[in-house]
């Protein structure tokens, strides 16, 4: 007779790339095939499927979602163009001009809208982890961005009716012509953003000849994967100045130019910063953030962290940039922003000046806010939302938003959480340098991608989070925060095999989590005893001093650590669960 804990519902796991899916599966064929009598629904959504399927695998993996209701995800690949053009030679058979977006682009943002999910990011409580905090008084960095444009010049506005948001243009015809169009609900808050390219040009030469002057590297940071057509145009022009004007006077002068998406490197400037360097971010709502970031840092350093960091991320509907409309221009012209048959803006636009359309759900917003609370109060946490509504309509929506959501709860007396409101700036600023022992950071999308990558890098690892995403419908998918860990991967494959370094602990966490969902939803208290030792075998691992390389020398007793691989790690994780009691 078979050991193994049953299990009712399926558990839908999400397959991807590189080394965290070469660690997925062992951990899937450890912790859950092994010890349980459970159905996976399995999906790949590796960057090679998705080509394959054109992008059909993203719908399944949603359809999946929805349908049982909880997933884990592993990290997957966003292909670059030399990635593609790489897929590409290697199927000949597919044509590569009608492939779908999903076929190329990240799932993340399909599928979070897919589930209409909003994210949570939590530090997995790691009780001996300490992180030795950069020396960040003093220290020679600088930020420039750009002063102009952007979403700092924008029109943002509060729909007035319920209808469709049409962008239009005027070119040299002197004829309209549809760019796109969307439906909005009154109320619904949406902006246009455009910037000059000929002030992005200026500016990259302002960039480059300053780091040059003053002996700096230049690190660069856009969002280019995700907004290919607002921020892909800016890099593709900035870096062709590089090369044309700037890349031989580097070299002699030994200088290193670094492009690498604004997130990842946010974390890298303020938890692994270098010693004397020019980081550019062009747009000027990120830049003005980071900078202001930079300047507190220089001043007062970073604290040691007593308490773990949890940051909610506003995703559900496809808001913001990430569900933006972002296109360059075709040729000079008038855009027109057209809401319900009304005009509501025009602007001039150049031939090949990046534009961007964007808005959001009222409804969506209400959901998101209503699911901080929730959260916040379950686990007695102060709120700290980042909103900049003095002078932008589009965030000022969030705050009647906040009103209506408190108020709802006192009716239904339910005490809503303690919550201050200050700008997104001060929100990141106190997040990093002044952290309250146990408080949520809620943020807009692209917001809320950059502060999670910094607090996770914080916490020693992007490893050692765990992220959660829930829809208002309860579908629920479990995550790990990090990537596929390229060079890990290219590592392990020059060495056969026999090279294997990864830490697993997000995406153990991440199956703990779904397990202990499931076992919550049909009342199974075996299960819900083995998803608790689960995450108990992983936090003791660590505890006793057994870490992977990633962690070395961040633990409360370095002199007591075992380093080992990541094979070493998982047994030493399955070997605390086989003893702990209920086992």
């Amino acid at each position: 007779m078979s050991n193994r804990i049953k299990v009712t519902a399926p558990l839908v796991i999400l397959h991807g790339d590189e080394m965290a899916q070469v660690a997925f599966e062992k951990i899937l064929e450890k912790f859950v095939s092994s010890p349980l009598d459970i159905r996976l629904v399995e999906i790949d959504l590796s960057a090679e499927h998705r080509l394959l399927t054109n992008g059909r695998a993203v719908i399944d993996a949603i359809e999946a979602l929805k349908r049982y209701r909880v997933g884990v995800k592993n990290a997957g690949m966003t292909v670059n163009r030399a990635q593609l053009g790489e897929l590409l030679a290697k199927h000949p058979e597919l044509d590569g001009t009608k492939l779908h977006p999903l076929a190329t682009k990240s799932p993340n943002g399909a599928i979070r809208k897919g589930i209409g999910g909003n994210i949570t990011r939590e530090d997995i409580q790691f009780r001996n982890l300490q992180v030795r905090r950069p020396d960040w008084v003093g220290r020679d960095i600088e930020v420039d961005t750009m002063e102009h444009g952007g979403i700092k010049e924008s029109f943002n506005a509060l729909s007035t009716a319920t209808g469709v948001i049409k962008l239009m243009f005027v070119g040299a015809s002197g004829d309209p012509v549809e760019l796109h169009r969307r439906e909005v609900n009154k109320g619904d808050p949406w902006l246009l953003a455009t910037n000059n390219l000929d002030d992005v040009k200026a500016w990259a030469h302002h960039f480059f000849q300053r780091a040059i002057d003053e002996k700096r590297d230049a690190y660069l940071g856009l969002k280019d994967t995700v907004i290919a057509g607002y921020d892909g145009v800016m890099r593709a022009a900035i870096e062709r100045i590089f090369e044309a004007d700037y890349r031989r006077q580097f070299e002699t002068l030994g200088l290193e130019y670094h492009y690498e998406l604004i997130d990842a490197q946010a974390a890298r400037l303020v938890a692994n910063p270098p010693e004397r360097v020019l980081w550019g971010v062009p747009d000027n709502n990120t830049g003005r953030k980071l900078y202001k970031l930079v300047n507190q840092l220089k001043q007062h350093g970073i604290p040691s962290r007593k308490a773990h960091v949890s940051l909610s991320r506003m995703s559900a509907g496809g808001g913001d940039q990430y569900g933006s409309y972002n296109m360059p221009a075709e040729e000079d012209g008038i855009l027109k922003v057209v809401v319900d048959g009304d005009e509501k803006h025009a602007r001039r636009v150049k031939k090949g000046d990046p534009i961007l359309l964007m808005s959001n759900d009222r409804q969506a917003i209400k959901d998101w806010v209503g699911q901080v609370f929730r959260d916040a109060s379950r686990k007695e946490k102060e709120v700290y939302f980042g909103l900049k509504r003095e002078y932008m309509e589009y965030d000022e929506v969030f705050s009647t938003v906040i009103t209506e959501v408190r108020l709802e709860l006192a009716q239904a007396d339910t005490p809503p959480p303690s919550f201050m409101i200050m700008r997104p700036s001060s929100q990141l600023i106190k997040m990093i340098t002044d952290p309250p022992r146990n408080a949520l950071y809620p943020a807009q999308n692209l917001d809320g991608d950059i502060f999670s990558d910094i607090s996770a890098a914080l916490g020693g690892s992007l490893a050692t989070a765990s992220s959660i995403i829930e829809s208002q419908s309860g579908t629920m998918l479990f995550e790990a925060p990090h990537g596929t860990a390229h060079d890990l991967y290219l590592k392990y494959l020059e060495s056969d095999g026999k090279e294997a370094h990864f830490n697993s602990s997000a995406l153990i966490y991440a199956v703990a989590n779904a397990l202990e969902t499931l076992a919550e939803r049909e009342g199974n208290d075996a299960l819900l005893d083995y998803a608790t030792r689960l995450k108990a075998a992983l936090i003791d691992t660590v505890a006793a001093g057994i870490i992977t390389g990633d962690l070395k020398g961040k633990t409360t007793d370095p002199d007591a650590e075992q380093v080992v691989d990541m094979q070493g790690f998982l047994d030493a994780v399955e070997a605390r669960l086989m003893v702990s009691p209920g086992s």
